[in-house]
């Protein structure tokens, strides 16, 4: 009789220490669900600043995310004569015209600039923007570099010397979408790492539109009348997620002797030039 009220006893001290717990993982994974279910906050007015992150969507090896060179035909571009001209004395390491690593000519291959668009539309990594009464200022991981987009209501320059990022100006289309307007850009620069090519008369649009405290979304189009029949949309609503303002962005810098000595070992033998 002992043994059986030690036994109830016990079972019953357990079940009151386990009650808690069971109540409180109940409340832990209720409290888990209203997390997931809670809507993103909302976006502040005027704002795209903070660091931003694109992950793997920004690398873009094939050209750029909307319109890569992967031989669809939905993604071939509407060039003039001129454009396939120009397209046809580019070598690009990627894409369907693909050529082996020591017969490229692909200006970044060589530690140039990659000048807009291709900032947008190769190695996009975590980008960092910050606003100034005057421009907005974009920090970019790949390369290093920033560039300033001015917002003081100056117009584009007429007559532009040309730039690797050309000059820009930008304005607030509604209270969350941030378009920027960039002209004279250097001819020397691709478009895109397919080997995409511009001319003088190259504008481009992107449009920074905050969907919520956290979503970033940007929408590149190309316009180009002496290269491209008609404007074209490189990048629609890639989208970006804000990172902690503590955030350490990694350092992506094109070190010449480094490329020389890729192309020592593995370039150079790859295409049949031997080590050189």
């Amino acid at each position: 009789m002992l043994k059986l009220v030690l036994a109830r006893t016990t079972a019953m001290v357990a079940l009151l220490m386990f009650t808690p717990l069971v109540h409180a993982q109940t409340v832990s994974r209720q409290q888990a669900g209203a997390v997931e279910n809670q809507k993103p906050a909302a976006a502040p007015r005027h704002d795209i600043s903070g660091i931003w992150d694109p992950g793997n969507n920004g690398i873009q090896p094939l050209g750029p995310r909307a319109m890569p060179d992967d031989g669809k035909p939905e993604h071939q571009l509407p060039y003039t004569p001129l454009g396939l001209e120009a397209l046809n004395t580019h070598k690009p390491s990627n894409g369907v015209r693909s050529v082996l690593p020591g017969e490229t000519n692909d200006p970044v291959v060589y530690c140039d600039p990659q000048g807009i668009p291709r900032e947008d539309l190769y190695e996009l990594r975590t980008t960092q923007i910050l606003q100034t009464p005057l421009n907005v200022i974009v920090l970019y991981e790949f390369g290093k570099i920033w560039r300033a987009v001015w917002t003081d209501g100056r117009d584009l320059p007429k007559d532009p010397e040309p730039r690797w990022f050309g000059y820009s100006v930008g304005k607030w289309e509604d209270d969350y979408t941030f378009v920027v307007q960039t002209s004279g850009m250097d001819e020397r620069t691709w478009v895109d790492r397919a080997g995409r090519p511009h001319s003088a008369e190259l504008r481009v649009e992107e449009k920074f539109h905050r969907v919520d405290h956290d979503t970033l979304e940007l929408t590149v189009t190309i316009d180009d009348p002496k290269m491209y029949t008609k404007p074209w949309v490189a990048l629609d609503k890639l989208h970006f997620k804000l990172q902690p303002p503590n955030f350490d962005v990694r350092e992506m810098i094109c070190s010449p002797t480094e490329f020389a000595e890729y192309n020592k070992i593995i370039g150079n033998p790859a295409s049949g030039k031997g080590a050189q």
